[in-house]
């Protein structure tokens, strides 16, 4: 396994183009309300991409037909983009937003709230916000893998949440996906050493009720087995001697209560 480390101008690009991906999803949470549709967010997500200079990594990527996952209430990831759908008052939505500028890759995701929503569905959202940050927090040049698993996992069993084990964070740099694979849980002290210069993502994805998964027909959508509430927050980060830098945090971070 390769794991590649960044340094100089290839550390600038990268923050370009998660910059760019940054800046598209602040765009998309400040347009999302009641009627919208995930069909409107892939259009918006494609003119804005393209706007910012840059291409949307995940359009084609093994196939997938749209330029952005946009996963509502159970869906646990890779939600398909459909003008049939429909936001509605009480949902919740992970909007998954990578950009490739000039051959570097930015990867960030967030769940909005979409107007009044249920005790639930604030806190699940909050958790997850959290259990990323909670990873992120951990992260340092000698950690290792286990440690950021270990952290989310903690962190989301002590709100009586569950943490999904199937997909996990990843490298990311001239490809969208790239080794590294980041488990969302795990043991302290276990795993890779993380050095610096790599560049990787944090994204738990946190359900309400139990961490099983399943698929649905179309290939693609991932939703909870029992029916409960996900939720999911992404950054790319750098990892440096003395802890990491968000590379897709913005200046002005975006409230996630939206429009009612």
């Amino acid at each position: 396994m390769s794991i590649s480390l960044f340094k100089g101008t290839e550390v600038e690009r990268l923050r370009r183009a998660s910059q760019a991906a940054a800046g598209t999803l602040a765009f998309i949470g400040s347009k999302l309300a009641p009627g919208v549709s995930t069909g409107d967010i892939d259009q918006w997500v494609r003119e804005d991409t393209a706007r910012r200079g840059g291409k949307p990594s995940q359009l084609g990527y093994h196939g997938f037909p749209a330029t952005v996952c946009t996963s509502r209430n159970q869906v646990v990831c890779h939600g398909v983009p459909n003008p049939d759908e429909r936001l509605v008052r009480g949902d919740i939505i992970n909007v998954d937003v990578t950009t490739n500028l000039d051959g570097y890759h930015g990867d960030t995701s967030a769940t909005f709230l979409i107007g009044e929503v249920s005790e639930d569905a604030r806190r699940i959202v909050d958790v997850a916000r959290r259990c990323r940050d909670a990873g992120i927090a951990v992260v340092r040049h000698g950690a290792r893998l286990g440690d950021i698993g270990a952290a989310i996992e903690e962190l989301a069993k002590k709100e009586g949440c569950s943490v999904v084990e199937e997909f996990g964070g990843h490298g990311i740099g001239h490809q969208m996906h790239t080794p590294p694979t980041i488990p969302h849980t795990g043991m302290r002290g276990t795993g890779i050493k993380l050095r610096s210069g790599m560049v990787i993502t944090v994204e738990p994805m946190v359900n309400l009720g139990r961490p099983e998964i399943r698929v649905l027909p179309d290939g693609w959508t991932v939703v909870t087995a029992d029916g409960s509430l996900s939720a999911q927050f992404e950054h790319t980060i750098l990892v440096t001697p003395e802890g990491c830098e968000i590379l897709t945090k913005q200046e002005t971070v975006p409230t996630l209560d939206v429009a009612c």
